[in-house]
């Protein structure tokens, strides 16, 4: 427990600590431990997630809040394994699991997160592709997908970023992909009236 402790201290980025991410309603619920088999990879992954998405999407929107983040690789399996919303380990990797490297050796971290800011007009009837498509013109994002309570979204930092977009609100499915006709270029009309990107400091 205090190795847990200490490890819940390190400081991942100006606002973020390890601690932020370490929560689950599985671990709580189930007792059952979201502990790291290899720390220093998890935290060099989540301070990547941490510094060159999370930081600016705060800065420029104002707090964020950490919906689920890290899952130890025995908890994401007891969740796949009784329908609980986790996907296959092998699936996981430089995702959930931060401590475990991708399927070409990649380092990755992945974190769902609400931004209350924007939650407040989807609930008023805004688009989720407004945020979707501000996050992929400003930030080097690997992945998202958006999810219809709050416009919650997983958001994936990797070092072999795949930049797609996809959506359980419909329209459901990809929203882009590399190949696809709207990937490229810059989706402004989609977001006007948001606020300019602020980087941190």
């Amino acid at each position: 427990m205090k190795a847990l402790e200490e490890l819940g201290r390190v400081r991942l980025s100006a606002n973020f600590f390890l601690r932020d991410f370490l929560y689950s309603e599985i671990s709580g619920f189930y007792g059952l431990p979201n502990v790291p088999d290899d720390p220093d990879l998890m935290i060099a992954a989540g301070r990547r997630l941490c510094e060159e998405l999370l930081e600016p999407i705060e800065a420029t929107f104002g707090r964020i809040a950490i919906r689920s983040a890290y899952r130890a690789p025995e908890l994401n399996a007891f969740g796949n394994e009784n329908k609980l919303n986790c996907a296959r380990n092998e699936t996981s990797y430089a995702g959930h699991i931060w401590d475990r490297r991708g399927p070409q050796g990649e380092m990755g971290a992945t974190a769902c997160i609400v931004i209350p800011w924007f939650a407040d007009l989807y609930a008023d009837g805004a688009d989720w592709r407004a945020m979707a498509w501000w996050v992929h013109d400003h930030l080097p994002y690997s992945a998202m997908e958006f999810f219809p309570k709050l416009a919650a979204f997983n958001l994936t930092w990797s070092e072999r970023p795949a930049r797609t977009i996809s959506s359980y609100i419909p329209p459901r499915g990809y929203l882009t992909r590399p190949g696809m006709d709207n990937h490229e270029g810059r989706h402004g009309e989609w977001y006007e009236g948001f606020p300019p990107l602020k980087m941190p400091g």
